[in-house]
């Protein structure tokens, strides 16, 4: 039987769980590189189309969990993961044996992506390309693999919160607004539920169509209509339901304010471009946030300017005029009463050990 025609003659799992699966008993193996911190949805959504898949009557699929250290990862929900092994042992072990061509490394991250990153970490992720390991990257982990220096060329796909962040760091580098994008050796996506969609598309291009779909019906999800890279971040004015039934001018006005976090503009403005005035504004805000538009503004500028300190390795000064501020001193003050630290703080924990020098 060859990689592309699953027998959609057996449209049924197998009633028993099949057992976890080593890479010698598996035909596909995906190693997984847990970043702590890491996201827990995005794993769960990353595995268990494989596992589901594994229950229409072969042995498809294994995956091992690793760490830096091969010590057990705490998940950003608290949740601690035990791992497989330590990523350099695996890696060498069996990835450097001529079998390089036929690794799959996934790198899983969330919070401060680099944090827990060391050099050597980097160091092997570019042996890893050179001996021609497929890699990838969901969520903030597309940061790891760019300061590896592994993506030129590629295109990436992330979490839409860290965008902006990537783009200032890495200006060469092409973004799409894809909930993943897969080109040759690199995969790369935005984590989180998309990632089902992006595993239906690994297991179709392996197995065909109707084993994908028969394991999307198993764990009762619909893939989009299309080429499945649909944006993974919804634009809430032209679908009035992604805003969980806030009213259009309000949807409207945050609309405004977020594709103007670099350039603040002035609430009269914003109340003019959601054609409302500014009285009718503040109530419905109120109504809404329990906070003024000006106030809910401000804290969508300084939470951009937190995910940029702790996503890339922009200065504070930086990170203060691209959402907008043109007194240091005013946006320090800003950020310390909305996150309790200085953004001088945050930038440290976000670029892990060893700090840096801010200007």
């Amino acid at each position: 039987m060859t990689t592309t025609d699953w027998p959609s003659s057996h449209p049924y799992p197998r009633p028993d769980s099949p057992p976890l699966l080593s890479p010698a008993e598996a035909e596909h193996t995906l190693d997984v590189w847990l970043v702590p911190k890491f996201s827990m949805l995005t794993l769960v959504c990353l595995l268990e189309p494989l596992r589901v898949a594994n229950r229409f009557g072969r042995d498809l699929f294994a995956w091992r969990l690793l760490s830096s250290d091969g010590e057990p990862v705490m998940a950003s929900n608290g949740v601690r993961i035990d791992v497989d092994g330590r990523l350099a042992e695996v890696t060498e072990a069996d990835w450097y044996q001529g079998i390089a061509s036929s690794g799959r490394l996934m790198v899983v991250s969330s919070y401060e992506p680099e944090a827990m990153v060391t050099v050597d970490d980097l160091l092997l992720l570019k042996r890893l390309s050179a001996y021609g390991v497929w890699l990838g990257g969901l969520d903030t982990a597309p940061f790891i693999l760019a300061r590896a220096g592994v993506m030129e060329g590629y295109p990436v796909a992330l979490h839409w919160e860290s965008v902006p962040a990537f783009r200032e760091e890495f200006p060469g580098l092409e973004v799409r607004p894809d909930s993943y994008v897969w080109e040759g050796a690199r995969l790369t996506g935005s984590g989180g539920s998309a990632s089902i969609d992006m595993m239906l598309e690994w297991v179709t291009t392996l197995y065909g169509p109707a084993l994908a779909e028969a394991v999307g019906r198993q764990i009762m999800h619909s893939r989009p209509q299309g080429d499945g890279h649909a944006a993974d971040h919804i634009d809430p004015v032209d679908n009035p339901g992604a805003g969980g039934g806030l009213p259009r001018p309000v949807l409207k006005a945050l609309a405004v304010m977020e594709a103007n976090l670099t350039q603040a503009l002035s609430i009269p403005d914003v109340c003019r471009l959601a054609g409302l005035s500014q009285r009718q504004l503040t109530r419905r805000f109120m109504a809404e946030f329990g906070e003024t538009p000006k106030q809910c503004y401000l804290n969508m500028r300084l939470d951009q300017a937190q995910r940029m300190l702790a996503d890339s390795r922009m200065t504070v000064t930086a990170a203060a005029v691209a959402v907008g501020f043109t007194h240091l001193a005013h946006f320090s003050r800003a950020y310390r009463r909305r996150f309790g630290e200085a953004p001088s703080v945050t930038a440290r924990r976000g670029l892990g050990p060893g700090g840096r020098q801010d200007s």
